[in-house]
């Protein structure tokens, strides 16, 4: 392809990298701004978003297959390398950050940054992403859904660490978590074995349930947010900041695992698996889980990961996009190592 052919087609790749869904959720923070709930309508909003929260979990429990869960376990040097990125290094790198405060970013924004270094990896867009790189999708289905188990207990801890006080993290907060979080994906899990059938034949209607529960709960925790007053702290010169400091800590992350997963003797497809499940953050568990651990103070929290989220989809589509053209590695070309770690690709629905 020429650099002009290139450069015409760039509005067209662009296009396809931004998610509709986040552009969903920007206009939801607009409408926010504009439309508040407040008064008895926002006790209403409120309610309504808690039970949404509980519905997002009930539902991921019973979507996860117990047994691809299990025999996903044989790679769990794979498994330990993706964990290790998502509450290792992003933990560190959001600390390493922390100088940037007050002249880049305030102390909510900050809140949301390290709030984003301790959320799970994402499942479907890894999925989808390592699928398009020719990468090993069951290891990313398995990756994506062990991170998000251990988020369940690892992201409260680790973000009432870090974070400190404005974690609500008391004997409240730890019921709110355990009745909203946890004590639903038990109860999917234990139903699944009845409703699973019926949730995989309307995937699609109940993939809608979940984007519109996110969509209420970013417009509760945007609208407390004016209630406060807390956007007049929030800047354009401290949004371009955000951004750009997004930008870059995916760029640490992905520079980070590509390098270990190759000197750990990793195969190609296994490589692939390991940088995108290992440098991606899920927008679908962290904003349910924001609302529960931030309540009133979610809204400046929760736009880091936003903004993550889109960088995260721009940036690792066009990776994809060009390690799918790349030639497939050959035996001969892999160590003993790697042939024994090697795992066909198998397409999965995405």
């Amino acid at each position: 392809m020429t650099s002009k052919s290139w450069l015409m087609s760039w509005p067209g790749r662009l296009g396809r990298a931004v998610d509709p869904y986040v552009v969903a959720l920007l206009g939801t923070v607009v409408l926010a701004a504009l439309l508040p709930a407040s008064g008895r309508a926002a006790v209403a909003v409120g309610g309504a978003a808690d039970l949404a929260i509980a519905l997002l979990f009930f539902l991921y429990g019973a979507r996860l297959s117990t047994r691809e869960a299990v025999d996903g376990l044989r790679q769990w040097k794979l498994h330990l390398v993706v964990g290790a990125s998502t509450f290792a290094l992003f933990p560190l790198l959001g600390l390493a950050a922390g100088g940037l405060v007050p002249l880049l970013l305030t102390d909510q924004l900050y809140t949301g940054l390290l709030f984003l270094c301790v959320v799970p990896s994402t499942v479907q867009s890894s999925i989808a992403l390592t699928s398009t790189a020719r990468g090993n999708v069951p290891a990313a289905i398995c990756a994506g859904t062990y991170s998000s188990l251990f988020g369940m207990v690892a992201t409260p801890l680790l973000a009432a660490w870090l974070i400190g006080s404005t974690v609500s993290f008391s004997a409240h907060g730890a019921v709110a978590i355990a009745t909203q979080l946890l004590l639903p994906f038990v109860a999917g899990q234990l139903l699944r074995r009845w409703i699973g059938g019926f949730i995989g034949r309307h995937k699609k209607r109940i993939g809608l349930l979940d984007r519109f529960s996110i969509l209420l709960v970013v417009y509760t925790a945007f609208s407390r947010g004016m209630a406060e007053g807390i956007w007049q702290q929030i800047t354009p010169v401290r949004l371009a900041g955000l951004l750009t400091l997004a930008a870059l800590l995916l760029a640490l992350a992905l520079a980070v695992t590509s390098f270990t997963a190759r000197r750990l003797g990793f195969s190609r497809e296994d490589r692939i698996t390991i940088v995108f499940c290992g440098s991606n953050k899920s927008l679908a568990t962290g904003l349910p889980m924001a609302a529960v651990l931030f309540g009133a103070s979610a809204g400046p929290v929760i736009l880091p990961l936003m903004l993550f989220h889109q960088v995260q989809l721009m940036v690792c589509a066009v990776l994809a996009g060009r390690w799918s053209r790349r030639p497939l590695e050959t035996a001969s070309e892999r160590t003993p190592a790697q042939a024994s770690r090697a795992v066909p690709v198998r397409e999965t629905a995405r």
